[in-house]
């Protein structure tokens, strides 16, 4: 057993290669073979978002505060508010984020295959982004 106590693991700032705007990512843990798991604490200032990925075996969202944004590729763009749960199907093409006057913050949870857990892609553009939630 492991305790990771709070406070020991530094917050970073999300790469400019994967993320438009500020985001910062608090790990949660990352576990060793045969597990898989990899979770981290995500907090996108207003504007902030992921480019497009997808992810070998799935993500789980769970959203902690603030009103953000989801949009699955060919789908509507969502918002999403604590308490709200967002599954993202294995290699689905997506991206999320905060909405553009509001921080959001959630807790991303995926599994890593062959020590992958996500394939990153072109950056959302603002027209992708701006498009009004459904």
């Amino acid at each position: 057993m492991q305790v990771h106590v709070a406070g020991t693991r530094s917050t970073r700032k999300a790469p400019k290669e994967y993320f438009t705007g500020t985001v910062l990512q608090d790990p949660i843990i990352v576990t060793e073979a045969p597990a898989r798991l990899v979770s981290t604490r995500v907090s996108f200032e207003p504007g902030a978002r992921t480019a497009w990925h997808s992810h070998p075996l799935g993500q789980t969202l769970y959203v902690i505060s603030g009103i953000g944004r989801v949009q699955a590729a060919g789908g509507p763009v969502r918002e999403i508010r604590p308490g709200d749960v967002v599954w993202i199907p294995p290699g689905e093409k997506h991206w999320h984020g905060a909405s553009p006057n509001n921080a959001m913050t959630h807790i991303a949870m995926q599994e890593a295959l062959d020590g992958n857990y996500a394939d990153w892609m072109e950056h959302v553009t603002d027209a992708e982004y701006n498009v009004a939630p459904a």
